[in-house]
């Protein structure tokens, strides 16, 4: 195992356990390294770092909602990849651009050196997270990005659990939408 998978793996775990600061260097830094993924890839099709960065937020998105389904007993780059690969995939498709302009078969160094130390991807979340509804936003930001148990965000926010989930499922439904319509301008 390198060094980078073995300290981004440690993040995971730790995220997964209810470690909300490991959990959030872990999304900064695979955010980073999906740029460094993103940004070479869609050069080769005339496509810019605008439409690598929506990319860089979609796969964190991705894989910020999709880590229960990691299993620790296994690696986790190949699974970011294969996210990462996904939203790729699923990008060209959209966009209409063709899959042969892209090599995707070039999983040996997975990911490339983060470029920007991810502060581009952060503040964007950021910026997007501002354009929801206040109980959207905390109910998201309390369960989603501090990893706070919907419960706990209940309590806290004086809102019923069944709320707090729906505010979380309506709020990431439109975080989507915003990521989308933005990837289109």
């Amino acid at each position: 195992m390198t060094n980078r998978e073995t300290e981004l793996k440690a993040l995971m775990l730790a995220g997964l356990n209810g470690d909300a600061s490991s959990h959030r260097a872990l999304l900064d830094r695979l955010s980073g390294l999906l740029r460094g993924y993103y940004k070479p890839r869609l050069a080769r099709i005339g496509k810019g770092p605008t439409e690598a960065e929506d990319l860089v937020q979609e796969a964190v998105l991705a894989i910020h909602l999709k880590r229960h389904t990691y299993d620790p007993g296994e690696p986790l780059t190949p699974w970011v990849h294969a996210i990462a690969r996904y939203k790729l995939v699923d990008y060209l498709r959209r966009t209409r651009a063709s899959l042969a302009d892209v090599p995707l078969e070039e999983a040996d160094e997975v990911m490339a050196q983060d470029d920007n130390l991810s502060a581009e991807s952060t503040f964007d979340l950021a910026r997007l997270m501002q354009l929801l509804p206040e109980k959207m936003r905390n109910s998201i930001q309390a369960v989603k990005l501090d990893g706070q148990s919907v419960a706990e965000a209940a309590t806290r926010s004086g809102i019923s659990e069944s709320g707090v989930k729906m505010n979380i499922h309506r709020g990431l439904k439109a975080l989507a939408n915003l990521i989308a319509r933005e990837a289109r301008t």
